[in-house]
């Protein structure tokens, strides 16, 4: 069996599984947050039901419209917070949070082999622990909420295979757009993607989060890394009880295997309107921007605020362009504090806010106008998506977005940071 197969097996009791079977899956987790999470509450109540199946293994998290961000939202954050403290479920709140997707690996609530549902695409991020990770909707999530257990149909595999090591300024993100890209936005539909290879194994957990985080946007229901010894040391001192270590079967039948050679990948960057819509940054040179947004559950991580800062130390956000950055989670500003990553972004012009998703959906914190251009680090560049349908998003690296910030247009980072 695949990866993916032998975590959902473990889980439904059964020796063998095989995609398209569809069984009853335990969860070791579910979560919502405070853009999905009222119709959670409110389908939960609905269905007639009284109690959480185990408060330890229920999750809230605002963190979409947080601090709220108008009079809708907190209500919606108060309706969740009273229900969070009538169920004692785990609840987390401004100033103790973060983006969900960074805080619940951070936090050690999500663990190897787990099946993990959330009211939220890209839940798949937890893939990098080697969990099964995937997103649902609203009335799947309180149906898992209130019995522990959820239906899912067995996905086929997709095997994804990186050959040699990334250059300078390429990292996890580059990867995952030009694997998007290549493949199409449609090219792992409800399949699992099993990242491997080289270059994969060479990569720190900050990348393999983001990668993980990305592979919604292929289609997939949940993108998958084998176990190794930094997910180990990732897990050290946050995991508070055991958990098995699954991996593929040699020979494991996957539904196709694509490789890539990523030696001479350059930095990516995805035009408008599709994270599938990539080039290399030499092609993308020249664009003029009016915002450069470093942060999300996608690059919010401490190695991408290190990356940003290493382009923005001692040199100036371009004075036509509004730069913001976003750290992932509370212990990932404090730390970026420490480091003195939080000054050199206020010396070079950039705003630093509390961690929240924010301009990601478009919900605050950086809304783009008609006629603006953003290149942010986020995962979705879709039309509306940050703001004005009129406007437009470019995705790339935290290196690239913080040099282009620099420039005043998309540049690749050595133009700045190698002068």
């Amino acid at each position: 069996m695949t990866l993916a197969e032998k975590i959902l097996a473990a889980h439904a009791g059964k020796k063998k599984v095989q995609p398209g079977e569809f069984l009853d899956v335990p969860v070791d987790l579910v979560m919502t947050t405070d853009a999905t999470g009222l119709i959670s509450l409110q389908q939960f109540q609905k269905m007639g039901a009284r109690k959480v199946f185990d408060p330890k293994k229920v999750v809230l998290v605002m963190d979409h419209f947080v601090p709220s961000r108008d009079v809708d939202s907190a209500e919606t954050v108060k309706a969740l917070r009273e229900f969070a403290r009538e169920q004692g479920v785990h609840f987390f709140d401004v100033g103790r949070a973060g983006i969900v997707h960074v805080l619940l690996p951070e936090k050690g609530l999500v663990l190897p082999g787990d099946v993990a549902v959330g009211g939220d695409s890209h839940t798949c991020t937890y893939g990098a622990l080697g969990a099964f990770a995937t997103g649902m909707g609203s009335t799947d999530i309180a149906f898992a909420m209130a019995f522990g257990r959820t239906w899912m149909r067995v996905p086929e595999s997709l095997r994804l295979i990186y050959h040699g090591l990334p250059g300078p300024w390429v990292g996890g993100k580059d990867l995952i757009l030009h694997t998007i890209t290549q493949i199409g936005v449609e090219g792992a539909n409800y399949q699992a993607m099993e990242f491997g290879g080289q270059a994969v194994a060479a990569l720190e957990m900050d990348d393999r989060f983001t990668m993980a985080n990305m592979a919604i946007e292929a289609g997939a229901k949940a993108g998958l890394f084998q176990v190794d010894d930094k997910t180990r040391a990732y897990l050290k001192d946050r995991a508070r009880k055991s958990h098995p270590e699954y991996s593929a079967d040699p020979g494991a039948p996957y539904a196709r295997t694509v490789e890539f050679d990523v030696t001479s990948l350059e930095p990516q960057v995805a035009f408008p309107h599709s994270p599938g819509n990539s080039r290399g940054v030499s092609r993308a040179q020249g664009v003029f921007i009016d915002q450069a947004v470093i942060g999300s559950c996608t690059n919010g991580w401490l190695g991408d605020l290190r990356a940003a800062a290493r382009v923005l130390k001692g040199r100036q956000v371009h004075p036509g362009v509004r730069c913001i950055v976003i750290p992932g989670s509370q212990e990932i500003y404090l730390r970026a504090m420490k480091e003195g990553l939080l000054e050199t972004f206020v010396r070079a012009g950039a705003a630093v806010s509390t961690p929240t998703c924010g301009p990601c959906p478009g919900a605050h914190m950086g809304v783009i106008g008609a006629g603006e251009r953003c290149i942010s680090t986020t995962n979705r560049n879709f039309i509306g998506r940050m703001g004005s349908p009129r406007g437009e998003v470019y995705l790339a690296n935290p290196a690239v977005v913080a040099a282009s910030a620099v420039a005043g247009q998309i540049v690749h980072p050595r133009e700045v940071a190698e002068k």
